[in-house]
């Protein structure tokens, strides 16, 4: 029988071949040896008698009967492939230890079920990941979930129409832990229909079903504030807050008769809110943003405290007073805008004509007032509060862009020379011994440390304690001055009290200053009606 063969028989797994008498090994690493030996098997008659033996078979429709093929119903250990050497003519093998030797053929685990001389590999086991991920909010535990029910039962109890928000906001305080001041928020968020009622099933509905109960603190007064179409807070969303914090505060009720000066305190509370947490200034304040600040623990604070004064974060009427009074000292014509001119007596003309100047060209902030050459109330406290604490990022990230006047980033020599020019004339002026540039900046450079002291960057003014002093070396004399001679009582006070910022000193010795001018403003309206009185009685 003449047979063809043509193939790629390199491909072949060697111990397929099942040549006993040969090592896989030799047929591996010499593959013309595997060809000859092939040629030679297919001249073999009983290679030929079980070729035609198959053929017979696959025509007639009978299964095939290969040897070596587990597979095979009919497969016989008996049968074996012909060997291509006489019997006792086989090649010995290369002497070799049968363990220890890493050359060693392992042994297969079985045959392959597909009669395949591909190796076998075993798919690995997939690991269950547990579910991170909600999209509405992790849901509470069976026990959590049982407790809260149990809470809301008791607070819900014989009031089958519901409960009015008298009574909600001590149900919200027990069961939501949140600030008192939110009641009414919530209340509303629940009550959607207006109808003056919280039902047991629409506060379990908003509560419990919603996933709330797992929901940070944060989340929830997040969630609680936010318009429902908004994933960020405006200043809008603050004001129902605030209206019912200025109703229920203890340290707030004498402005119950002011109206007026409830609304800026409010006003004033959103600003201060706005500054220091929405760090990219476009005025939608994000949960990341919020959940970073210190608005949360400054609101459980202000729950808790009944002197709002003692709230130095946000909150403080103290603070509110500061501000305000500073404002309305500037606005001569009380049309509530500033310009230039206002606000270059700031601080008894502190501030150059170069500074101002950037600041009314709207570089470190847009102004909200919408009046040309005119900064608002709004704008104000931003500069107040960066001008007066410039040890926070805010403040520093203000001043930066000033000094910046090619907004490249960095704050080079001439850049600081342009604005401590100014500086250097004012001294002049008033008879002080001048500090030339050249010293001043290698004094600066001591102070803030930068990685190239050809330039500073932003982020060598925020690693530096020193940054705000630099500023007041290039733009506010008065300031400068007083850190060229410092009182070593005000430092011994900053040491004992390091938990306050310069704002906080500021703010409370700002404070002293205008109540002891509105006393004495009173004590001489008390007196000159005495004075009247006395010169009307007859001598």
């Amino acid at each position: 029988m003449d047979m063809d063969f043509n193939g790629d028989l390199v491909c072949l797994d060697a111990e397929s071949l099942q040549l006993s008498e040969v090592s896989s090994l030799a047929i591996k690493s010499n593959p013309h040896l595997a060809q000859e030996l092939f040629d030679q098997w297919l001249s073999l008659p009983e290679t030929n008698r079980l070729v035609k033996s198959l053929v017979d078979d696959a025509k007639a429709g009978l299964p095939l009967n290969v040897p070596g093929n587990a597979s095979s119903p009919n497969a016989s250990t008996s049968n074996s492939i012909p060997s291509m050497f006489p019997a006792g003519s086989a090649p010995p093998l290369s002497p070799r230890s049968s363990s220890g030797s890493p050359r060693i053929t392992k042994q297969r685990a079985g045959p392959s079920t597909l009669g395949s001389p591909l190796k076998v590999v075993c798919e690995p086991v997939k690991e269950q990941i547990p579910r991170f991920y909600f999209q509405n909010g992790c849901p509470p535990t069976k026990e959590l979930k049982e407790r809260s029910l149990f809470q809301i039962n008791q607070f819900f109890y014989g009031h089958s129409n519901g409960l009015q928000i008298n009574d909600f906001k001590a149900a919200m305080k027990e069961i939501c832990k949140l600030p008192s001041f939110f009641s009414t928020v919530l209340f509303q968020k629940i009550d959607v229909r207006s109808t003056g009622f919280v039902t047991r099933d629409a506060f379990i509905d908003y509560w419990v079903n919603g996933n709330m109960l797992t929901m940070d603190i944060a989340f929830q007064i997040y969630k609680i504030m936010k318009q429902p179409d908004h994933r960020y807070l405006i200043q809008d969303d603050f004001k129902p807050v605030l209206r019912e914090l200025l109703a229920t505060h203890p340290g707030l009720e004498f402005l119950q008769s002011t109206p007026e000066f409830q609304e800026r305190y409010a006003e004033t509370v959103i600003y201060r809110i706005f500054y220091y947490i929405n760090r990219s200034g476009n005025g939608r304040l994000t949960l990341r943003e919020l959940k970073r600040g210190n608005f949360i623990a400054a609101m459980l604070h202000a729950d808790e405290e009944e002197d709002i004064n003692k709230v130095l974060r946000y909150f403080s009427y103290e603070h509110f007073y500061v501000i305000y009074c500073k404002f309305w000292e500037l606005d001569t014509d009380h049309d509530f805008l500033i310009d230039k001119e206002n606000l270059i007596r700031y601080g008894n003309h502190a501030l150059t004509y170069r500074i101002v100047d950037r600041i009314f060209s709207q570089i470190p902030r847009k102004f909200t007032s919408n009046v040309e050459g005119k900064m608002g109330y709004e704008d104000f406290v931003y500069f107040i509060l960066s001008e007066e604490d410039k040890s926070s990022e805010p403040s520093i990230e203000y001043w930066f862009k000033c000094i910046d006047l090619d907004g490249n980033g960095v704050l080079t020599r001439n850049e600081m020379l342009f604005f401590y020019e100014e500086q250097l004339h004012r001294m002049e002026c008033m008879a002080q011994e001048p500090v030339f540039f050249e010293d001043i900046l290698c004094q600066m450079v001591d102070m803030i440390g930068p990685e190239n002291e050809s330039y500073f960057t932003l982020h060598d003014m925020k690693a530096s304690k020193l940054s705000g002093s630099v500023f007041n070396i290039l733009f506010n004399l008065n300031k400068f001055m007083a850190f060229e001679t410092r009182d070593p009582f005000l430092i011994r006070q900053e040491r004992e009290n390091p938990t306050l910022t310069d704002w906080d000193r500021f703010a409370h010795r700002e404070y002293i200053r205008l109540s002891m001018e509105e006393d004495v403003e009173d004590a001489s309206n008390g007196s000159a009606e005495v004075w009247d009185e006395s010169l009307e009685a007859p001598f």
